[in-house]
């Protein structure tokens, strides 16, 4: 939950605000990942082959030992999304890791995603690359009971095709 940062979606946000508030709201935005995590940059540039990328937040988590790279996105998670940050994530992996520390995590906070796209973008045994839906506000009653009786019926779904594949 970002209520806290005080924006509001409209066609005129972009990743940039979002990114701005965060930074200028990072004490609230730190408590809100958990324990142990410290800032370590904005817009860190990597380079390589001449071409220059930039993730958007770098942090290191002192419990876990490893950096956290968070990629912002306004809109849907896209499957170029997810391959972004597995390049990321290898070359923290490759180029920056100290000893000691462990693989690095990333992270991409998006407006809405698709759980479909993440399953078959991401290797089965993915476990250094997340992707999470933000909330700018707190739901209503209505959007909560909606999106639970969503999530139900998804699962619902998955689990019934499951058992016809099984011939249950």
């Amino acid at each position: 939950m970002l209520e806290f940062l005080g924006l509001t979606p409209n066609e005129d946000f972009y990743e940039s605000d979002l990114e701005q508030a965060l930074i200028t709201h990072l004490q609230k935005f730190l408590l809100e990942l958990g324990r142990g995590f410290s800032f370590v940059a904005r817009q860190k540039r990597i380079t390589f082959d001449g071409r220059h990328f930039r993730i958007d937040l770098v942090f290191y988590n002192y419990i876990l030992k490893c950096f956290v790279l968070i990629d912002l996105k306004v809109g849907d998670l896209t499957h170029q999304d997810l391959g972004q940050m597995q390049m990321y994530v290898h070359y923290y992996e490759r180029e920056l890791m100290n000893e000691g520390d462990n693989p690095p995590i990333g992270i991409v906070l998006c407006a809405d995603k698709s759980e479909s796209i993440v399953k078959f973008t991401l290797p089965e045994n993915e476990t250094q690359i997340f992707a999470s839906k933000y909330k700018l506000y707190l739901p209503s009653e209505e959007e909560l009971l909606r999106e639970l009786n969503q999530e139900y019926q998804a699962l619902e779904t998955s689990r019934m095709g499951e058992e016809n594949s099984k011939g249950v």
